[in-house]
């Protein structure tokens, strides 16, 4: 029986990881899960898989969480150094799906007890890839892509060397305003940037999916994950969301992962790597489908991608820079304090003073360095938005 932990449990991640593991309980025994404010979801998987543990990040929600979870054995818990200390929990496979830099102290601590990681905190090695995979090789830990496309890149490469590799080709689906015009995209709506063509998942990677950051954070992520070089990497907008990525090399061959738009994919892979094992996932119909459609991405109307190269060039805490700008103005989009186009020009203009400032972005990668960064990224997002405001 294997001992594993879901972290951002009440996602959309954490749910289908949650599907997967409770169609065989008698393989899995569970030792934490998290959450954040969802304390009646949590509450019940805790319940349902007979977690040793449950921990919400929000202190204020322990006693009810404690009520929710009575008379059941699961140990109630709170806060964002419980939920690292839950990381620490011996596991054998843990499932690393908190939304934001959030996740990065507890996949460090997962690290440290040389378990397998599977990782859907994208933010994690966009905000601190060499600390991450630094600790892994020290302690004899194991990283597993779960985002579909990183998850379909490392599928491909099974059985190839590095070497050999040309190029790294991420799809993006374009998301809700793929097809609008470019004009129309300042006055875009919370509920219109909220709604996803193909995929079923949260409101904020909706919302970084129009505007591409989702994907600009993909750009970072791959460079770290597989070892390229900015220039090898390429995004190519792919409506269906049939390929997720594909690799190309030296022979002029292009390896594509084909499947549904089902994120249980690559978490069932992650889940039984190295071995496939049956999962309940739709299988596709070619003839159906008649054609797939490709088009690049512009980057006049996700000015993300571009942002991302820069990131990628500057290279040191530039991603922690990136994604806390990121995260702040997306917080300030759906409080309906700036518009859809703002997000990409606030991060632009912190990155441009933060980087241009000597000692932030060429500190040592810690994670209080990270932590540094973050914060101070976010107060300068802040004050540019009270700026462009007033």
């Amino acid at each position: 029986m294997r001992r594993i932990s879901i972290f951002g449990a009440t996602g959309s991640i954490g749910q289908n990881t949650i599907d997967l593991i409770a169609r065989a309980p008698e393989d899995y025994d569970v030792v934490a899960l998290t959450g954040a404010g969802n304390i009646e979801q949590l509450a019940k998987d805790a319940k349902r898989l007979r977690a040793e543990v449950a921990v919400t990040a929000h202190d204020h929600l322990l006693d009810d969480l404690r009520d929710a979870l009575a008379g059941s054995g699961v140990v109630a818990q709170a806060g964002t150094d419980a939920i690292t200390e839950a990381a620490a929990r011996p596991a054998d496979w843990i499932m690393s799906a908190i939304v934001g830099a959030a996740g990065l102290a507890p996949g460090v601590a997962a690290l440290k007890q040389g378990t397998t990681l599977a990782l859907a905190n994208k933010e994690s090695l966009v905000c601190a890839g060499s600390l991450m995979l630094e600790t892994a090789k020290a302690h004899g830990a194991r990283l597993l892509p779960v985002d579909s496309e990183h998850s379909a890149v490392f599928q491909a490469l099974v059985g190839e060397e590095m070497t050999a590799v040309e190029r790294v080709i991420i799809t993006a689906s374009g998301g809700a305003f793929r097809d609008w015009p470019i004009e129309d995209l300042a006055n875009a709506t919370l509920d219109q940037a909220s709604s996803h063509p193909n995929w079923d998942m949260g409101q904020r990677i909706t919302i970084d999916s129009a505007s591409m950051f989702n994907k600009a954070m993909e750009l970072i992520e791959t460079r770290e994950f597989f070892g390229v070089q900015p220039r090898q990497i390429e995004v190519l907008v792919h409506p269906e969301s049939m390929i997720h990525a594909m690799v190309g090399f030296n022979d002029g061959a292009l390896m594509a992962h084909v499947g549904p738009p089902d994120m249980r994919h690559a978490i069932g892979y992650a889940l039984h790597w190295p071995a496939r094992q049956a999962l309940p996932v739709a299988r596709l119909d070619l003839a159906a489908i008649g054609q797939l459609s490709f088009r690049a991405p512009c980057e006049t109307r996700w000015p993300a991608l571009r942002l991302a190269r820069e990131v990628m060039e500057t290279g040191g805490l530039a991603g922690a820079v990136f994604n806390a700008a990121k995260e702040t103005a997306l917080d300030e989009f759906i409080a309906g304090h700036i518009g859809f186009n703002e997000m990409a020009m606030i991060v632009e203009e912190v990155l441009a003073i933060i980087t241009s400032t000597p000692g932030h972005i060429d500190a040592t990668m810690t994670l209080d360095n990270v932590a540094k960064v973050d914060h101070l990224a976010r107060q300068e997002a802040q004050r540019v938005i009270h700026n462009r405001a007033g």
